[in-house]
């Protein structure tokens, strides 16, 4: 027959081992499986999914938006069917009719282009001076509106930009839409998931020469994990 010292002792050598499980499985459960990132804007909130096959340019925006850097920020400059585009430091409060798009933050990032990866309508992409390498600005970025083409059109950007569309691209412009012709000359990654109609509100105001918004539209963006 068991003392009540000996089950004392059995009952507490069980507790560790059920501890030790359980964390293991509250560490693994914690783990996001996807980064996310909401942009609020003054017209409504876009939901981004960042592309984990664009690390450096996904890990450089995760840690802009921790820091809360493009908090207060504004959508700078504005191009209908084309592309709305933002992360402009010198941007925040800035006093109206300025020029705006030649701040940074000082570094680029080198270009992480993907044969898979398109600028489709609500593609994530990062702008960028000209440069051999096609490096990244270090945080300036725009979203995609582009268009609906046609095979016409398709022959004429073929012939234009000296590039070979291939027929996934053909079919992915022709129906979602974007900006074929800047597939493999400026980096993809990652695209909007919800608050589609946000970039058509955005893309559909008024503009001053040198596409600024004529009424601000400012941005503020927060990380959300997805387990």
């Amino acid at each position: 027959m068991k003392t009540l010292a000996t089950l004392s002792i059995a009952f507490l050598t069980l507790i560790p081992c059920f501890s030790f499980a359980e964390a293991g499985k509250v560490a693994k459960s914690k783990v996001p499986v996807d980064t996310l990132v909401i942009i609020s804007t003054d017209l409504g909130d876009m939901k981004v999914r960042l592309y984990k096959e664009t690390p450096l340019h996904r890990s450089n925006f995760i840690h802009l938006v921790d820091s809360g850097f493009y908090d207060s920020l504004l959508f700078h400059r504005v191009i209908r069917n084309f592309m709305i585009q933002g992360g402009d430091p010198q941007s925040k409060n800035a006093p109206a009719g300025v020029m705006l798009g030649n701040g940074d933050v000082g570094y680029t990032i080198p270009a992480e282009f993907r044969d898979t990866i398109y600028h489709k309508k609500g593609a994530l992409c990062a702008a960028r001076t000209e440069n051999p390498a096609k490096a990244s600005s270090g945080c300036q970025f725009y979203i995609v509106q582009g268009q609906v083409f046609t095979t016409e059109q398709f022959s004429m950007i073929e012939s234009q930009r000296g590039m070979k569309l291939s027929d996934k691209q053909k079919q992915l412009y022709s129906t979602v839409g974007g900006s074929p012709w800047l597939d493999g000359a400026y980096t993809v990654y990652g695209e909007v998931i919800e608050g589609m109609e946000v970039i058509d509100k955005i893309a559909a105001v008024q503009t001053a020469p040198g596409d600024r918004p004529v009424t601000d539209v400012h941005m503020y963006m927060r990380i959300e994990l997805v387990y």
